[in-house]
């Protein structure tokens, strides 16, 4: 297998560094600097101690940095809603890294949960937080799944096919319960980064069609045991602007209007989905222009329509957690490589790979890198960051300019990997997987521990266990 074969060798958005040792403000943490002797400190913790104390590759989570993302993205939708005399609720999307930690922190700063898996439902309750807060995904939810979003009073379940409806119900019925459900919605709107696609027709796993849903909402309340509440839709991942958000919007509140001839419905749930800078080249739309364009853009479909707004509720993951996570290397090997083109790559071999940030081989994600143990005076290169698998499509960082004199010892860090790198994770080749980080005030805890060699041959059934272990 090789990745991107067809790429050039220098991206059209990738630019010489006027000084290789910057950290590019919108992509790290807002805290991360370089101190006086060059070593880059985050949550102001320097990263040379943080990988010495806990080993390479290391993710490390920047706790003000997710609280602050929080608070800002909490702040933008409700003042956004009460402009239009509604309230807004946001939901910390779990998939883009969960932990009981991370659950804390969200919560304190008033998000509720979105969870997608009865093992995403367990961490959130063993977080600690109030079942009500919490809404469950899924679009194949087991009855023993359901079963137990029902008993610990969970808010709400969105339904994602016709089988579902009848699964949940009869679950809430032999608990005595009424279970509060959305109806999870195929606008037939695509939408990436900047681009959206408007479409008729949504082939995909996800969700009712614009008119299924019509059928599922006159099946739900024929059901005693099921109170609809709601409509839900999610229209892509890492979207600049507001142009899809509107077009979704407006068939959103389309369907919204003519359901309310059944009864009424409380909340629209529109997703998540929202962009951060991964590369120099990234301009995410600031969450308060998002969250104005999109409950503006709600508020005059329903004007035009002549009904109430509702109660609107997001999802962001990415957006809370993506900025303030960072991953740390140790460099390996560097080999340079020269290319038809006439252009020299060098490679550098770092100690992880594919199995700590699976995103570059499954989607060709682009992410940046600097050399962050020292300064250097040295001049840029043209670099390939790979990792250590037995994959040629093994690469962390597809095209940067890392220092000249870049040499094997050297910390490498990858910012934006707070979201969909650790939940991604694997023990491909038998590595394991490496440890969770949260650093703030110049403290270092481990929120989640790293696997180790021995813990992956304690799965395996035909080695036989050494004493003591269990």
């Amino acid at each position: 297998m090789s990745a991107h074969p067809s790429s050039p060798p220098v991206p059209e958005w990738l630019e010489a560094p006027a000084d290789v040792n910057e950290l590019v403000a919108q992509v790290w943490p807002a805290d991360a600097v370089r101190d006086a002797e060059g070593v880059v400190r985050i949550g102001g913790c320097p990263v040379t101690e943080l990988a010495a104390r806990f080993g390479t590759p290391l993710y490390v989570l920047d706790e003000d940095g997710v609280r602050a993302a929080a608070r800002r993205t909490r702040t933008a939708f409700a003042a956004a809603a009460e402009r239009h005399g509604v309230s807004a609720r946001v939901y910390y999307a779990g998939k883009a890294f969960l932990s009981a930690e991370v659950v804390r922190w969200v919560t304190d700063e008033g998000l509720a949960v979105d969870v997608a898996t009865g093992g995403e439902l367990a961490v959130a309750l063993a977080a600690g937080i109030d079942p009500a807060r919490i809404g469950f995904h899924g679009n194949n939810k087991s009855v023993r799944e359901i079963a137990h979003a029902v008993e610990t009073g969970v808010g709400t379940i969105v339904i994602d096919s016709p089988i579902e409806i009848e699964r949940i119900a009869q679950v809430a019925a032999a608990h005595g319960m009424r279970q509060r459900v959305l109806i999870r919605v195929n606008s037939g709107v695509h939408a990436e980064t900047h681009d959206f696609l408007a479409t008729a027709h949504e082939d995909q796993k996800f969700g009712f069609t614009l008119t299924g849903a019509v059928a599922a909402a006159a099946r739900i309340r024929e059901v005693a045991a099921l109170e609809l509440v709601g409509l839900h839709c999610h229209i892509g991942s890492q979207i600049f602007g507001t142009a899809g958000f509107a077009e979704s919007a407006s068939r959103i509140v389309a369907l919204y209007s003519d359901l309310l001839s059944g009864g009424e419905l409380e909340v629209v749930n529109l997703g998540g989905g929202f962009g951060i800078a991964y590369t120099s080249a990234d301009t995410p739309t600031p969450i308060e222009q998002l969250a104005d364009g999109i409950v503006d853009a709600v508020a005059a479909e329903c004007a035009a329509r002549g009904v109430r707004m509702p109660n609107l509720a997001f999802e962001p993951g990415r957006a809370i957690v993506g900025r303030a996570g960072v991953t740390l290397y140790e460099v390996g090997t560097t080999k340079p490589v020269a290319l038809e083109s006439g252009v020299t790559r060098l490679y550098v071999s770092v100690d992880g790979g594919m199995s700590d940030n699976a995103r570059p081989a499954l989607y060709g994600a682009q992410y940046s890198a600097r050399v962050v143990s020292r300064a250097t005076a040295a001049g840029s290169t043209l670099a390939r960051v790979v990792g250590k698998h037995c994959e040629a499509g093994d690469i962390v960082v597809d095209a940067e300019y890392l220092p000249a004199d870049i040499a094997a010892g050297d910390i490498l860090a990858v910012p934006a990997t707070g979201a969909y790198c650790f939940s991604l994770s694997n023990n491909y080749n038998f590595v394991p997987r490496p440890p969770v980080v949260a650093v703030r005030d110049g403290a270092a805890r481990v929120i989640v521990r790293g696997e180790t060699v021995d813990d992956l041959l304690a799965r395996d059934a035909g080695i036989a266990p050494t004493e003591g272990t269990v």
